[in-house]
């Protein structure tokens, strides 16, 4: 495996330990309870998900993978301003969690549209290669 996929899954495992910490040190309402939950599921997911991109078995799965990664990453935020914005935190207690999930965020988009371009430009060549070896052999 590639050593930088390598340290993105110790991050992602270190924002989801992070946040299960986090969690705990919050109310036990109802409201917070049910926002907990979905902020759980969607941070271990960001850890899951980007696991499964460092296996995926082509190009495409791959693509599929890091945007599903990037989503969870990006509901991670979403759930975490809304436990701010619902005075059930403070953004001190909060900002690191809000920080590391929009920059996940971004890594794993700018990997998509690495991946996604790199396709592109594979399928460019390998038409441009077909036809090529139809014209020469059509001389």
């Amino acid at each position: 495996m590639n050593p930088l996929a390598g340290e993105l899954q110790e991050r992602t495992r270190r924002f989801a330990s992070a946040v299960i910490a986090f969690c705990e040190r919050l109310p036990k309402d109802p409201a917070t309870r049910k926002i907990v939950e979905q902020l759980l599921d969607s941070s271990g997911s960001t850890d899951s998900n980007y696991r499964a991109t460092c296996r995926a078995r082509s190009p495409d799965e791959f693509i599929a993978k890091i945007g599903v990664a990037a989503e969870e990453a990006d509901e991670s935020k979403g759930w975490l301003q809304l436990l701010v914005e619902s005075r059930l935190t403070t953004i001190e207690d909060a900002r690191d969690l809000i920080r590391e999930s929009d920059e996940l965020t971004a890594i794993f988009v700018a990997s998509r549209k690495t991946a996604k371009r790199n396709k592109e430009k594979r399928e460019r060549l390998q038409k441009e290669l077909r036809e090529s070896n139809r014209r020469r052999r059509s001389k």
